[in-house]
């Protein structure tokens, strides 16, 4: 059983554990609730998890810092995305925090959670923030997260800002353009929304723009007349065959349903690969009527 699994809410208190599942506020009053370890109590609580594999020391290290994680969680607010969600992804970062937390170290725990609490957020936040993935490269994870703080207005950055933000970053001018170009773009679906009845209301999609694969006139007629050429090279072909190869290719290609090699067999007083053999010398010929 793995310490996530085992850590699983049995108290009112414990409740926490499992994220905001009800009220987001009860959640919020539960975990303010619960005291705040001393650095002796969570130095042996460690001890007993990290020697022992006492899970109920761990439950306890969980519990005592949720405040941390909603307080963190608060900080991403402004991406749009359910703060609840935010919380319950927090503290699956904590408890792998937890997990790996070394107390001979001589750090507190809260100190060292907080990356991983962060690195679950924001794997969550640039999973759900948009359809498409706005960052994926190293740089431009950065700039996600950082671009926002660095701007001192909600215009496009200058030139010269441009180049402190990049600097500052250790990013190209190119990047924090290219990210600042992503961030103020939007999704757009690429079929019609349901309630866009409204064409002056409605936002143009992009399906909107492309021509449809038969909206050429001329590319129109010219396969018509492709397949009326086609088909009368097959029609012709055909009588250049004898009866019986004629009646086995209409037989297995042509009528409905087709009929299968033994059934033909059957009608012929022949084997099934006879039959076969009838056929595919047919094909080879009507093959050769058709392109000559």
């Amino acid at each position: 059983m793995t310490t996530a699994t085992a850590l699983v809410a049995r108290t009112p208190a414990e409740l926490a554990l499992a994220g905001p599942l009800g009220s987001f506020d009860a959640y919020a009053d539960t975990v303010s609730r619960i005291p705040v370890l001393s650095r002796e109590d969570e130095q042996q609580l460690a001890v007993r998890y990290h020697r022992d594999g006492d899970l109920d020391a761990a439950r306890q290290l969980v519990l005592s810092h949720l405040r941390f994680v909603l307080h963190i969680a608060r900080g991403y607010a402004g991406y749009g995305l359910p703060l609840g969600d935010l919380v319950q992804e927090g503290n699956v970062g904590l408890m792998k925090a937890v997990k790996r937390f070394d107390p001979a170290v001589g750090v507190r725990l809260v100190s060292f959670a907080v990356h991983w609490i962060r690195a679950e957020i924001h794997e969550y936040v640039l999973r759900n923030w948009r359809l498409v993935k706005v960052a994926t490269t190293k740089a431009q994870r950065k700039l996600f997260f950082n671009l926002r703080k660095h701007k001192k207005n909600l215009g496009w950055l200058s030139a010269a800002e441009t180049t402190a933000v990049a600097r500052d970053l250790g990013v190209t001018e190119h990047d924090v353009t290219e990210m600042e170009r992503r961030l103020s773009s939007r999704d757009v679906s690429f079929d019609p929304t349901p309630d866009a009845d409204d064409e002056d209301s409605s936002s143009y999609s992009p399906s909107a723009y492309l021509p449809a694969p038969d909206s050429d006139p001329a590319v129109a007629i010219e396969n018509a007349e492709w397949d009326d050429d086609v088909g009368e090279r097959v029609a012709h072909a055909m009588t250049q065959l004898d009866e019986r190869s004629r009646a086995i290719l209409r037989a297995r290609w042509m009528d409905e349903p087709k009929a299968t090699l033994h059934d033909l067999a059957d009608k012929y007083g022949v084997s099934a690969e006879r039959i076969r053999q009838i056929e595919a010398n047919a094909l080879k010929k009507l093959q050769k009527f058709v392109v000559a």
